[in-house]
């Protein structure tokens, strides 16, 4: 059994270490409140593009983009991962990547890949042979030219031919216990912009249709992604303060248990000194 002091020793850095991840804890919960405020304004702003997305497209059935033309054939796929850039946030970044990775090997053509978080970044290089673009360090208030980079050579290469599908992954913000990870197709994007109310619907355009639909049409790629990032932070604080609660909760219990050991072991010394005592007595 450990000496009294290596107890008292172990009990003080574990109460230290619940100190830690109390305030961790309490970070993460002001963070998700934000958070939850973003995501809420976002999906506001994701589902208006693509109603107006949808009602151009049925006033203008002749004029076919390429975002929404599907190919015949497919020879190759890209794939989008938004991930955290830090840890300590449960299974939240191993959940999506075993999404991702259930995606390459059933793939059957060659998969290219692009990360939103170092996380992603770092997972996607050992499966996948090419890695086209990344970005790290996202900030929490995270802006649409954040991300535009990845976003834009994804599409810039399904416009050239060089990719025939572009899918995304991240994970939806359900409540502050649960986080999903999802994958949605972005291109071709024409399912996912069939209009929800059938009808005649038209604009008054500058300069011309086709320009506008072109235009929103990368607004609504671009859209996609960036509330896919709005709804990873607001996963990832949630699953950091659930996670820092609960190391919290067993570095108590631990301390706790370490009390009941230390207790002992200081008993046992007075017993013995005790014991040597009266031994020492009878002797003499």
């Amino acid at each position: 059994m450990a000496s009294a002091k290596e107890i008292r020793g172990q009990i003080k850095a574990i109460q230290n270490t619940a100190k830690i991840t109390k305030a961790m804890e309490m970070v993460a919960a002001s963070k998700m409140r934000k958070a939850q405020d973003r995501v809420t304004a976002g999906r506001a702003y994701a589902e208006g593009i693509k109603r107006v997305v949808a009602n151009l497209m049925q006033a203008h059935p002749e004029y076919k983009h390429p975002f929404v033309v599907q190919r015949e054939q497919v020879k190759r796929v890209g794939l989008i991962l938004i991930n955290t850039d830090k840890g300590l946030c449960g299974g939240l970044n191993t959940n999506a990547q075993r999404l991702a990775l259930n995606i390459v090997k059933d793939s059957e053509v060659e998969v290219e890949a692009y990360t939103i978080g170092r996380r992603a970044g770092q997972f996607m290089r050992k499966i996948v042979d090419d890695l086209r673009a990344s970005e790290d360090e996202v900030a929490d208030a995270v802006e649409l030219g954040d991300i535009l980079g990845v976003v834009s050579v994804a599409m810039d290469r399904y416009v050239k031919g060089e990719v025939d599908e572009v899918s995304l992954v991240f994970t939806e913000f359900v409540n502050t216990m649960t986080q999903t990870p999802v994958k949605i197709q972005l291109l071709p994007c024409a399912s996912s912009i069939e209009p929800s109310h059938p009808g005649y619907w038209d604009y008054i355009y500058e300069p011309e249709s086709k320009d506008v639909l072109d235009g929103l049409l990368r607004r609504y790629v671009e859209s996609l992604v960036y509330h896919g990032v709005l709804e990873n932070k607001a996963c990832e604080h949630s699953a950091r303060m659930i996670a820092m609660k609960s190391a919290t909760d067993n570095a108590k219990g631990i301390a706790q248990d370490l009390k009941i050991t230390y207790n002992k072991a200081r008993q046992a010394g007075i017993t013995q000194e005790i014991a040597e005592i009266c031994s020492g007595a009878a002797a003499a």
